[in-house]
């Protein structure tokens, strides 16, 4: 939490108590790890910051994201709101799955998707998502190519209760490792 007086307002501490929840709670998934970590320091009078990293059962890393609360009691140009959310979704990609034209469209709807399922309001959403591959030359010839999705997106929630959009997020960080969603087995041989 980054407050610019001794005593943040109530709406925010309240806010920053859900986040804390999920990081002092037992994980919805094994393979889900919430952490606190450092809020930036100049985009709003207020935040608050949690990280997440997927990991498989070998605990090689799927993915990383980090979900930011800011607050700024008067809005921003944008938010239309008092709050924002900025989210953050890194994650290896199948080579045939980066290749999809489609994955720009279905990445975002994961997004989407889950904040309704989650009940989570929100309003004034926008985002990018980005395909990214890497290939090694020199000395690095011999490391394989990798392909990884990344989304950056905002969103301003419709009021102070933050787990709906936290499970949300966490929801699109594990879709986009490769987990299957909450209820679905994994087929064999899959990895994860």
């Amino acid at each position: 939490m980054t407050p610019r007086d001794a005593h943040p307002p109530e709406r925010f501490q309240r806010a920053v108590e859900t986040m804390r929840g999920f990081v002092d709670a037992e994980p919805s998934r094994p393979e889900l790890v919430v952490e606190d970590m450092p809020a930036p320091q100049r985009l709003a009078p207020y935040a608050s910051a949690i990280m997440a990293t997927v990991y498989r059962e070998d605990d090689s890393e799927l993915g990383v994201g980090r979900l930011i609360l800011l607050y700024d009691p008067e809005g921003q140009r944008g938010w239309e709101g008092d709050f924002r959310v900025v989210a953050y979704v890194r994650a290896d990609l199948e080579p045939e799955i980066a290749a999809d034209p489609l994955i720009g469209p279905v990445g975002w709807s994961w997004l989407t998707e889950a904040l309704d399922q989650h009940e989570a309001g929100y309003r004034a959403a926008s985002g990018t998502i980005t395909r990214a591959v890497s290939e090694s030359f020199g000395d690095k010839d011999e490391d394989p190519e990798t392909t990884e999705l990344e989304l950056r997106a905002s969103w301003s929630p419709t009021d102070g209760d933050m787990s709906g959009h936290i499970n949300a997020w966490c929801d699109v960080l594990c879709l986009a490792a490769g987990l299957p969603p909450v209820g679905v087995t994994s087929l064999p041989g899959s990895g994860v």
